[in-house]
Order: C-alpha cells, then structure tokens, then sequence
C-alpha cells in the first residue's frame, strides 16, 4: 500500500523530471536557450499546478468532483501555455 508521503512524493517527482529534461535539452540541443527565468517561470508553473492537484486528491471530496477538479486545473494551464507560446496552433497562439 502507498503511504500519503508517498503518493506526495512520486506526484512532485513529474515536474522535477521535466525541468531537469529541460536542462539538459537547454545544454545539449541548439536552439533551446532558456534563460534562468524561463526555468524559474517553468518550475513555479509545474510546481504550483501539482501543489493544487496534489490539494484536491488530498480533499474529501467524491472521486468525479476530484477530476473535474484536476481536470480545470490541468484546462488553465494548457489554455494559459497555448496563449503564451502556441503549441497547439491556434489563432490565439502567442509567438
């Protein structure tokens, strides 16, 4: 069985492994050139979307609220990155 102190850690392990991926496609890859702050603004935004997913699957609330719940948290971040850098290809893509 998975303790609490588990779940919390393997759950905040993700966005650690995707900044370091970042860091080292950021050595490694030309053409990828974040600054210190394109890490720092990648990390607040990795580490504050787990930090409130990591609240609502820790409340107590009925299992479906839990993933609408997620589900929204996980929409604004995908709608706020698709504004900021257009992966996804829109109109409203920024550049």
């Amino acid at each position: 069985m998975i303790l609490d102190k588990q779940k919390t850690a393997i759950i905040f392990a993700i966005p650690a492994l995707l900044i370091i991926t970042a860091f080292f496609g950021n050595l490694f890859f030309e053409g990828w050139s974040w600054s210190p702050f394109d890490f720092l603004i990648a990390g607040i935004l990795l580490f504050g979307t787990t930090f409130f997913i990591n609240l609502v699957i820790r409340s107590q609330k009925a299992l479906r609220s839990k993933f609408m719940i997620c589900f929204v948290i996980l929409l604004v971040l995908a709608i706020w990155i698709e504004l900021a850098v257009g992966i996804f290809g829109t109109p409203f893509a920024g550049s």
